[in-house]
């Protein structure tokens, strides 16, 4: 893995579990795990599936980054302040780096 060619920033996220607000809203709350992490953006692909309600378009970007443990598809990536869930991880070598397939529907 070229350190040249790490020139995007992400940073990973674990879910801290979900959060009642005082009117009842529900919703997850997000801890940082890495900031700040040098990651090489493989491809961005968006495709439009047709759904009941009308059509959903997924964006699905691949990046490369060193080794990081202990990562699961339970957590997120946050690429230019947009969350991405992570739907593939594969390891690249013998810990040395990790190939990150991410996914966001809009």
């Amino acid at each position: 893995m070229r350190a040249g060619r790490l020139s995007r920033t992400i940073t990973l996220q674990r879910s801290n579990g979900e959060t009642k607000s005082p009117t009842g809203v529900v919703t997850l709350s997000w801890v940082n795990l890495a900031t700040s992490l040098r990651a090489e953006m493989i491809g961005e692909t968006a495709d439009e599936t047709p759904r009941t309600f009308g059509e959903a378009e997924n964006i699905t970007i691949t990046f490369r980054i060193r080794y990081v443990g202990n990562l699961t598809t339970a957590d997120r990536v946050l690429y230019e302040g947009t969350p991405y869930n992570l739907i593939g991880i594969a390891e690249i070598g013998r810990r040395r780096g990790l190939e990150l397939r991410c996914e966001r529907k809009r």
